[in-house]
């Protein structure tokens, strides 16, 4: 590869695919997409639709044109090698994001394109099968509680992607207004306020709602703990203080004396009480 071609190469900006899940059958279209799209960036996709593997062999078998100068067979060569690495680059892309059943399936095919003609003709035929599992998916989605609202709504994206792009059609409003009746119990307030707005919404205006009142939600949760929190650091610094300060009192043999001590003690018992709830009263407001 020449310097030119890998700085070319360097300042595209590529697909990211360390989050790409590896191909189980269900995610074929989607997967493919990604990789197709990283494989034009670094402009080496050409080897999905050229047999190189059977182009090398049938020029090895092939003696070389006598016609042809020393400088043209050397540029031959040097082409051939390049297709062979960029097979080679592709292939170990392909391989490594597919499952461990398709990687063994797949791991003595030398040739891309084999590989990639296969894995279209198993996954990517349209088939109405597919598109009952997907519909499925999109009916019994539903949200929880105890999972991030966010995380389940890019869920929710990802399956209407797959439905799209099965060739179904739906239009935003009905994206929208499903997603609204998959929210957890605890939102079952916003959404009914939502559903009392007379604007239709599509899925991103909804979205953005969405990611509004969880921020919201989440910041009225921490506060809520920082508060129980003072509360219980200030009862804990009281109990110390109350026991100080009545440590040390001697009990008089007296009646007088006996009686005088324990109202003083009520007294001071109430005094602090009454501190302790300004306090807590001034914390809460």
């Amino acid at each position: 590869m020449s310097i030119v071609m890998a700085n070319s190469m360097m300042n595209k900006t590529l697909p990211d695919l360390s989050k790409l899940e590896p191909l189980d059958g269900k995610n074929y279209k989607r997967w493919s997409q990604k990789l197709l799209i990283f494989f034009e960036q670094l402009e080496i996709d050409y080897v999905l639709y050229e047999d190189v593997i059977e182009a090398i062999e049938a020029s090895k078998a092939v003696a070389p044109d006598p016609s042809l100068s020393a400088e043209d067979v050397k540029k031959a060569a040097e082409a051939l090698t390049k297709k062979e690495k960029d097979n080679k680059l592709v292939r170990a892309h392909i391989l490594h994001h597919v499952n461990g059943i398709l990687f063994d399936l797949l791991i003595t095919n030398r040739s891309s394109k084999s590989i990639w003609d296969t894995l279209q003709k198993k996954y990517g035929a349209d088939d109405a099968g597919k598109k009952k599992y997907v519909v499925g998916k999109w009916i019994n989605f539903k949200m929880t509680d105890d999972k991030s609202i966010m995380d389940q709504v890019h869920d929710y994206e990802n399956i209407v992607t797959d439905i799209l792009g099965e060739g179904m059609k739906m239009c935003e409003t009905l994206q929208a207004n499903v997603l609204l009746e998959k929210f957890p119990p605890s939102w079952n307030d916003y959404r009914n306020s939502l559903k009392h707005k007379k604007k239709d919404m599509n899925l991103q205006e909804l979205i953005g709602h969405m990611r509004t009142e969880e921020a919201n939600r989440l910041k009225d949760k921490f506060e809520s703990l920082s508060l129980n929190s003072s509360k219980a650091n200030l009862v804990e610094s009281s109990a110390p203080m109350a026991k100080n300060r009545f440590k040390g009192k001697k009990k008089n043999h007296s009646t007088k004396g006996n009686f005088t001590n324990n109202h003083k003690i009520q007294k001071d018992q109430r005094s602090l009480l009454c501190v302790w709830k300004d306090r807590t009263q001034s914390l809460s407001m």
